[in-house]
């Protein structure tokens, strides 16, 4: 399935996860930026994190800036499922944190309390949850 929007494209083989793509690309990344978020399988996202990044494990996202206004998130819903857990969280709340942080790194923020600030920011506003400031980051 897939979802057209301006200048947003997600695809999955799947049924899509009913999380506010759109709204989360323009608050993060602004209407103009053109991003492409694509659900892989775990051999296609742990090959691509071999090549791009020489880890040799399944990731639960990949983000490559394409351009200063252009890039792609892929996402591995396999992963994902299995550490939502983890955070506390349900899957669809675990989604929304991870695209969070994968824009946030499109954007050109590196790990560290600025970017994790940030995150708790954002997933409280999309979350509409107070627990939501005191989730771990990956």
């Amino acid at each position: 399935m897939t979802l057209e929007a301006p200048n947003l494209s997600v695809s999955t083989s799947g049924t899509l996860p009913r999380v506010p793509f759109l709204a989360l690309k323009e608050k993060i990344l602004g209407a103009k930026y053109e991003l492409s978020i694509t659900f892989l399988p775990p051999t296609q996202a742990q090959a691509l994190n071999i090549a791009h990044r020489g880890k040799d494990y399944v990731p639960n996202t990949l983000s490559f800036p394409l351009t200063k206004t252009s890039g792609e998130i892929i996402l591995c819903k396999s992963v994902l499922r299995k550490e939502c857990g983890a955070f506390e969280m349900s899957y669809e709340q675990f989604l929304i944190y991870i695209l969070i942080h994968s824009m946030l790194h499109l954007k050109g923020y590196e790990h560290g309390s600025t970017m994790e600030r940030k995150e708790k920011q954002l997933l409280t506003f999309f979350t509409s949850s107070n627990e939501a400031t005191n989730r771990r980051r990956h």
